[in-house]
């Protein structure tokens, strides 16, 4: 029993004095050195800090890559500008052509039909905002003519009062009722000068007529 523990335990200490073999040395990978003859990320940076846009708006000539590969300086590549085989892309149109096509179509009343409206009457055009608008208009015409001396303050009030009652559906049916009124008015003003004129005359000559009759009773004395 004695002589195999002994054995055993020669043999662990051969094994620990033993170093492990080494491993093979794994292969390298072995890569292609970089061509910048293709990359042309510097000329395009260049390019864009020189044209001072970004760097997707640059186009580089494919035909000349060899030739832009070779500018590697600020200098260089203003060249290459100038010679036009680096260009600054134009922006893309945003045309609202079709837009006003559509615009004007629609204002003459097409593509407005039952199938194109989304919303009820009231909620597409609000009466209360036609309202506001026709009411708006009214007073404006109001104020307009109370500032030019064309009507005067009773007007004013008698037409503000009736468009806020809705008498007037519209600005030309308010300017024909203001010329309707200013027309009374000054008709009856002409007839009530007239009656004052004719009474006037009327107590002119019944003044003469009574002086003439104490003349002749002077007379008869």
């Amino acid at each position: 029993f004695g002589s195999s523990h002994c054995g055993r335990s020669r043999k662990r200490e051969q094994t620990e004095r033993t170093p492990p073999a080494r491993a093979a040395p794994r292969a390298r990978a072995v890569f292609a050195p970089r061509s910048d003859a293709m990359s042309l990320k510097l000329q395009k940076r260049l390019a864009a800090d020189i044209k001072k846009c970004g760097r997707n708006r640059i186009w580089l000539d494919p035909n000349e890559a060899n030739e832009i590969s070779m500018a590697n300086s600020r200098f260089n590549v203003r060249k290459l500008i100038k010679d036009g085989l680096i260009i600054r892309k134009a922006v893309k149109m945003h045309s609202r052509a079709r837009c006003r096509k559509n615009l004007e179509a629609k204002r003459k009343g097409r593509h407005m039909g039952v199938g194109k409206r989304r919303g009820t009457r009231e909620a597409r055009m609000p009466t209360k905002v036609l309202w506001m608008r026709r009411q708006r208009v009214l007073r404006r015409l109001l104020r307009k003519y109370r500032q030019q001396k064309k009507i005067d303050k009773h007007l004013y009030h008698y037409f503000y009062r009736h468009a806020k009652g809705n008498a007037y559906k519209n600005k030309r049916v308010l300017i024909e009722a203001i010329h309707k009124m200013k027309a009374e008015r000054t008709k009856a003003k002409a007839l009530q000068e007239q009656q004052e004129a004719r009474k006037e005359r009327a107590k002119l000559l019944k003044a003469r007529k009574a002086a003439k009759r104490d003349e002749v009773r002077a007379e008869g004395k």
